[in-house]
């Protein structure tokens, strides 16, 4: 990077995207830097296609990482659990800001809850892993696939479609969306429900950005320097065991996993009293009717490698888990569409109704503006 004065941050940039960057953008400057954004058009922005269709969340990093690394930009910003979990060589996530709320949240028509909602209440998630976990609780509801930026999302709620441009559909009775994403984007308000983990376990990740820069800018110099001070330690040891859990699985973007972990601060006196990471996992099958869940707890103290430690104990709380099962009861190398949805564009274009504990794949929200999931 050199003697360059002026940062310039990749992003995408949709008003999720943006607001997250921004969000970087001020913690640099606070930090004495100067910071100005760089727009990256990804594949994921310009595709109709959904999601799983186009090979998973990487298709909104890959870009961005490749700007990257041809110095168009020097750090870039991600919703770290769109994130393919390999690391490419020559880039390095040297930051995680404090993390916003990584529960997932039911927006609702009338304020209904979860338990609130009636017998084959429909319910928007383009999410595998929501999908899952909603039907484990409620198999009677109407689980639809849709896909969309936040708004679109939104404005498919009765009584919501103003949330969406040009209006929106209001044709379900509640979408599952990132609390993170609606907090960033102003929307906490509309939150009906913050549904509990032990309800529905979040993403490896959620809530969680990861800032992420060339090797060589994060060993020294003013960049390396503020993104040190930005970074916050209980989020990065919980975003990484979390992460690892879904490395070691070998999981694809569309598999049911969830995964969360948080850190409990020890005494005064770290090697009588070290810092506890506790870390939780759950596998479901597609259809709900199969959990396999597990959790562990590691000691962190003084004198030993804190990131490295995180890590393994993801990779073993996965092992417990595919020695329980998990995989036997799951795809977890999925990445395309559950066996619910169409597979083809003119199969999902004819497709309409929706079934109780399946999917149905809503094309009519593609948008080239689709935000990443961690507003959805």
């Amino acid at each position: 990077m050199g003697d360059m004065t002026v940062i310039r941050l990749g992003t995408r940039a949709s008003a999720l995207a943006t607001t997250q960057s921004q969000t970087v953008a001020d913690l640099l400057t606070a930090q004495g830097l100067q910071v100005e954004l760089f727009h990256v058009t990804t594949d994921g922005d310009t595709s109709t296609a959904s999601l799983r269709q186009m090979g998973g969340t990487g298709v909104f990093a890959t870009a961005i990482r490749y700007a990257l690394i041809g110095s168009q930009c020097d750090v870039a910003v991600h919703s770290f659990k769109d994130l393919p979990t390999a690391q490419p060589i020559g880039l390095r996530v040297a930051a995680v800001p404090p993390r916003e709320d990584p529960r997932d949240a039911l927006v609702a028509r009338d304020s209904l809850t979860l338990d609130e909602l009636p017998k084959g209440a429909k319910v928007g998630t383009g999410s595998p892993r929501r999908f899952a976990q909603l039907l484990a609780q409620r198999p009677d509801l109407q689980i639809v696939d849709i896909r969309g930026n936040v708004d679109t999302r939104l404005g498919r709620v009765k009584g919501l479609g103003r949330y969406a441009k040009e209006g929106g559909r209001e044709d379900l009775d509640a979408v599952i969306l990132a609390c993170a994403g609606l907090e960033r984007l102003g929307h906490a308000g509309l939150i009906t429900e913050r549904l509990s983990t032990d309800v529905l376990m979040p993403a490896p990740a959620q809530g969680a950005l990861a800032v992420e820069c060339r090797n060589a800018d994060s060993l020294h110099g003013p960049l390396a320097k503020a993104l040190q001070a930005i970074d916050d330690r209980p989020s990065h040891l919980a975003a990484l065991a979390e992460r690892a859990v879904l490395n070691r699985l070998g999981a694809g973007c569309a598999a049911p996993v969830g995964a969360h972990a948080t850190l409990t601060e020890g005494g005064p006196d770290k090697t009588a009293q070290p810092d506890v990471l506790h870390l939780q996992a759950v596998v479901c099958s597609l259809d709900g009717s199969k959990q396999v869940r597990k959790e562990a707890s590691i000691e962190l103290p003084p004198l030993t490698e804190h990131f490295a430690a995180a890590y393994g104990i993801g990779e073993k709380l996965a092992e417990d888990l595919l020695d329980a099962g998990a995989g036997n009861i799951t795809d977890l190398s999925a990445s395309k569409s559950t066996p619910a949805n169409p597979e083809s564009p003119d199969e999902r274009d004819a497709a309409s109704g929706t079934h109780s504990g399946t999917a149905h794949n809503s094309t009519a929200d593609a948008q080239s503006g689709t935000d990443t999931e961690e507003g959805r």
